[in-house]
């Protein structure tokens, strides 16, 4: 497998096995009739004007109401004093120690290598990459932008407001190939030997949106890259870290002590947010590394802010309590999610299994279902259902700057709609595939 950028669109086969329409026994001519039995039934559906959202990875309003408790959960003023110190005051750049503690227990780090931040560690993320820029990391030769190339390393398929990120900053992005093990090592230790390539984008468990645990030895391999930048970032977005939503928590390796052991102690940052465990606009984030790299980033942090609520720091750590705490809620989330990720799967190996013209994941957590296609039908086949009235992500996007070589990748959000909702997307979803996939087979 080879990389592909913005100039090298593509060079080579990002998927191994190409996948063609073979419909069971089925003629050109029953294609065609098959095909024409589809456009009527679409035609029956646009007619129905839907207003179906399946385009992001929301938290549904049942899912909202689960722990809307959260807002009374501190009683009056005196529940704000906590750690000899008044939560509605300034201060406490870093966060509330007590809220330190709860995100190194949920990520098993310590915690003097946390930084808690406000709803979204996308900013926390943005924040690292905007400082690295203007004034480099602590291991930094120099500020970013006097570099003369910038490159990234970006996994694929992947999150789309990553890539954006560093493609703002006019980093070049370099595709990784996605393994069901992780991104594919074998490349990244390769690439990481030239000192332009600043970092890596990681979504190690239950990946956007793949699904995809990074194995053990994939974990491995990253904290013992030998990287030509001193400042190469590992940028390990763990959004999903307690998002099972069937069978048993998965416990993860804790990245940073092992990054720590391996001697690159300063290499990783690590990401997570309660976004998806309590409220995405009103939750809290984690910024966690080394303790000299979270203490550099306080020290350029502390111009442009004086802390984030530490009131709402406050009445997570109250709600939450700790990792159990937190995996319990998780659990009652998974009530809600599980129903509508079983459908979405039993609609496609209905619908679509047996015609063998795409291949999807079914993961056990995280927020989506990654679908390839045939080639060079998935931009169609999304058109389709935009205009019967079902919205989603943009084909695309899963890859840098929003281009996917083959036009296969498609990500399915199952999470915001109700269940009889989600069944009509799929329904339309499914009937686009299929209209899609009969036109690139016989030509049309």
């Amino acid at each position: 497998m080879v990389a592909f950028s913005k100039d090298n669109v593509y060079n080579g086969s990002i998927i191994k096995n190409e996948m063609r329409l073979k419909p069971m026994n089925m003629t050109n001519e029953a294609m065609r009739t098959a095909y024409e039995a589809a456009l009527a039934e679409y035609e029956s559906w646009k007619a129905k004007n839907l207003k179906l959202n399946m385009a992001r990875g929301k938290p549904s309003s049942a899912q909202l109401d689960l722990v809307s408790d959260i807002l009374t959960v501190l009683d009056n003023h005196a529940d704000c004093k906590v750690d000899g110190m008044d939560a509605r005051n300034y201060g406490e750049l870093g966060g509330l120690p007590c809220a330190k503690a709860y995100w190194a227990d949920v990520l098993g780090c310590q915690t003097n290598e946390v930084f808690v931040g406000g709803s979204a560690s996308l900013t926390l993320m943005y924040d690292l990459i905007s400082k690295a820029y203007t004034h480099g990391l602590k291991n930094s030769p120099k500020p970013w932008c006097k570099e003369e190339k910038l490159k990234f390393l970006c996994p694929a398929p992947g999150y789309d407001r990553h890539f954006r990120i560093t493609e703002s900053f006019g980093f070049e992005l370099i595709t990784i190939p996605m393994t069901e093990n992780g991104p594919d090592m074998d490349m990244v230790e390769d690439l990481v030997k030239d000192p332009a390539v600043k970092g890596i984008w990681c979504v190690p468990k239950y990946s956007n949106p793949e699904g995809i645990i990074y194995s053990d030895e994939t974990i491995a391999r990253f904290a013992n890259l030998k990287a030509a930048a001193p400042d190469f970032t590992i940028m390990w977005d763990n959004a999903y870290c307690v998002h099972e939503f069937e069978g048993e928590f998965v416990p993860f390796k804790d990245i940073i002590t092992l990054c720590r052991e391996a001697g690159n102690p300063d290499m990783v940052f690590e990401f997570a947010s309660t976004s998806k465990i309590t409220f995405p606009g009103a939750g809290i984030s984690v910024m966690a590394s080394s303790a000299e790299n979270i203490k550099y980033m306080e020290k350029l942090l502390g111009v442009q802010l004086i802390s984030y609520d530490k009131v709402n720091q406050l009445r997570h750590v109250k709600y939450l309590k700790n990792k159990e705490g937190t995996l319990e809620i998780m659990k009652r989330h998974a009530t809600l999610m599980a129903p509508k990720f079983r459908m979405v799967l039993e609609v496609l190996d209905r619908e679509i299994a047996p015609l063998g013209f795409a291949q999807w994941n079914k993961p056990k957590g995280g927020y989506f279902v990654s679908l390839n296609t045939m080639p060079g039908t998935a931009k169609r086949a999304l058109a389709l259902a935009k205009e019967a009235g079902v919205v989603m992500t943009d084909a695309g996007a899963t890859y840098p700057y929003g281009i996917d070589p083959m036009d296969t990748n498609i990500r399915i959000a199952p999470s915001l709609p109700p269940v009889a909702e989600l069944e009509q997307a799929m329904a339309v979803f499914c009937l686009c595939l299929k209209i899609a996939a009969f036109e690139k087979e016989l030509g049309i």
